[in-house]
């Protein structure tokens, strides 16, 4: 009996040692901090790790973060300076400083902290329009921070950061906001199109400018072109033409032609003169048919020589462009000497003096003969 009582006061006694213990030694993790009260009054503040006290005195009442604590609150209806209720969630960063004042000075901070922005928020918003609230966030959030950060300041507690998670008006005001903003995003469609074709049309038409400019210029190069080539062709044909001349006049110079020689060139002539299409009826001068009497009985008796100029013509003379007037004069002049020397062997030679041929269509018969009967 006696052992067994002993064994329940042992028992009692380390039941007893075990719960002392627990009262008195009190561990507070990192960053937290404890609050001790003994009989109900506040006695001290425990560090974070192993802390002693008085069992059955003193009591742990609270045990405070010190960390900073994140806290979301639901949006609330907010009235602007243009009467538009928009919906206005916030989210605020605070932390403990005074862990002593954030427990006497108020009783819930949470809540307290809660309403203060409820209410700051309602002044901030309420004198701002919906357009300047949209885009004022970082103002809102500076002004805000500061009037919380200065009223709990007493309660032991920092405002770091304040965030307004959104702004939301109305759905009609959201319906009117997007019709807005569509409509403007269409005008400055419309007006970049403008642009893009009115610079599309400028520079179509510098292009065509250009064109035109070098479409002209080309024109303008090839009639030059095309002018200096005729000139040079027509300066070739008159100098070819002048050199032709000069050489048959040469060469009736150099033979010495005589009236026979002309009239037999004349006969030859005469069947071309007849051939054409509208010949009808051509005449024959009287002149003609002595000379004929005289061609058979005087043809073999044509000096050798008879006096003419020996001059050649030089065929492989280049033809130059500035000799075009020059060649002309010295064109006539060669006609009018072959003349003069024509004229000058028939009169050394005794013959009859060389007839004036009458030019095609006119009369050549003399005043009273009768004309010649035509073929």
């Amino acid at each position: 009996m006696i052992q067994s009582a002993l064994t329940v006061l042992l028992l009692f006694l380390l039941i007893l040692a075990v719960v002392v213990i627990s009262m008195t030694v009190k561990i507070v993790p990192q960053a937290r901090t404890g609050i001790v009260e003994r009989f109900g009054k506040y006695r001290a503040t425990l560090p974070a790790g192993l802390n002693m006290v008085m069992p059955f005195v003193d009591r742990v009442r609270y045990m405070i973060d010190l960390r900073e604590q994140v806290v979301s609150f639901p949006p609330q209806p907010v009235i602007t300076e243009d009467n538009l209720v928009v919906s206005i969630d916030t989210v605020i960063y605070f932390q403990v400083t005074d862990p002593v004042d954030a427990t006497y000075e108020i009783a819930n901070y949470i809540q307290a902290i809660e309403q203060l922005t409820m209410t700051t928020l309602r002044n901030i918003i309420g004198g701002m329009t919906l357009e300047h609230a949209l885009t004022s966030r970082d103002q809102i959030n500076n002004a805000l921070r500061g009037e919380l950060d200065g009223a709990t300041g007493k309660w032991g507690i920092r405002v770091n950061r304040v965030e307004l998670k959104g702004i939301d008006p109305p759905p009609s005001i959201k319906d009117a906001m997007e019709k807005q903003m569509r409509a403007d995003r269409d005008k400055r469609a419309v007006i970049l199109t403008a642009e893009g074709e009115r610079q599309s049309a400028i520079l179509m038409a510098e292009g065509q400018k250009q064109s035109s400019i070098l479409t002209a210029e080309g024109e303008r190069q090839a009639a030059i072109l095309r002018a200096q080539a005729d000139r040079q062709a027509a300066i070739l044909r008159a100098q070819g033409e002048g050199q032709a001349i000069q050489t048959v006049f040469q060469a009736i110079h150099d033979g010495n032609a005589d009236q026979k020689l002309l009239a037999y060139q004349y006969l030859q002539m005469l069947p071309k003169i007849a051939a054409g299409d509208n010949s009808t009826m051509w005449i024959i001068p009287a002149e003609l048919t002595k000379a004929m009497e005289s061609i058979g009985g005087t043809i073999g008796k044509i000096p050798l020589d008879g006096g003419g100029n020996k001059t050649r013509v030089d065929m492989d003379e280049p033809v130059v462009d500035d000799a075009l007037d020059s060649d002309e004069s010295d064109t006539q002049a060669a006609v009018e000497a072959a003349l003069e020397a024509a004229k000058a062997a028939s009169t050394a030679t005794g013959g009859p003096a060389m007839p004036k041929l009458p030019k095609l269509g006119s009369d050549p018969t003399p005043s009273g003969e009768p004309p010649a009967p035509a073929s």
